[in-house]
């Protein structure tokens, strides 16, 4: 079964569903797709406040104990903080794209490692540079090389990763993420979100009807 999964690699939420996922990735016979929409990139990005960094404080700590993830100190002190620093996921998702396109099999462990970087390390994942240095961490070191110098191939399949998710957004008219659409051809369905975060069993139901 195909399983679209829409995310953003600087959604909260997105991060809190990270242990469904794991276990969607394990599923025997199905093939899970990451789509990035972009949906804090380019014009959507924008500078950190105080107002959008307590109503993101607020919400990270909702995630926390609905999930389970780790929002830590050095996240709030060093990200939410750094009042005047760019909220863009442009940067992390340009490393996911470089990640797919030299070892695709292992973008959801890259953006496993973005966002830990971001709310576990406090490591402003907003930056080309950190992005970079993350991936050469881990031996992504194709990939980081193409973050650190993007060429016009990386450019266009970045843009065409995020029009693809955008169209499927806009097939079932989705408006936030994390989301996921499951099936294939015409018989392909959006599934709830709370399926993300709660008992995997009953999302396994739901995939099994899709």
């Amino acid at each position: 079964m195909r399983i679209t999964y829409l995310f953003d690699p600087l959604c909260g939420w997105c991060y809190g569903a990270g242990p469904v996922l794991d276990q969607l990735a394990r599923l025997a016979d199905t093939r899970l797709e990451l789509a990035p929409t972009g949906m804090f990139a380019g014009e959507a990005a924008r500078p950190m406040d105080q107002h959008f960094a307590a109503y993101a404080w607020q919400n990270d700590r909702r995630i926390a104990r609905l999930t389970g993830q780790a929002f830590t100190e050095p996240y709030r002190n060093q990200i939410l903080s750094n009042i005047g620093g760019m909220f863009d996921s442009a940067p992390a998702t340009l490393g996911l794209v470089a990640v797919g396109l030299a070892e695709p099999a292992r973008e959801l462990e890259a953006l496993k490692l973005l966002q830990r970087a971001r709310y576990v390390d406090g490591r402003d994942n907003s930056s080309l540079q950190v992005v970079a240095d993350v991936l050469d961490e881990a031996q992504f070191t194709d990939a980081a090389g193409r973050v650190r110098a993007p060429d016009d191939a990386i450019l266009a399949a970045y843009r065409g990763r995020v029009e693809a998710a955008r169209s499927e957004m806009a097939r079932f008219a989705v408006d936030g993420v994390p989301a996921l659409v499951a099936g294939e051809g015409a018989g392909r369905r959006l599934l709830s979100s709370s399926l993300l975060f709660g008992r995997f069993d009953l999302l396994a139901a739901q995939l099994r009807a899709a």
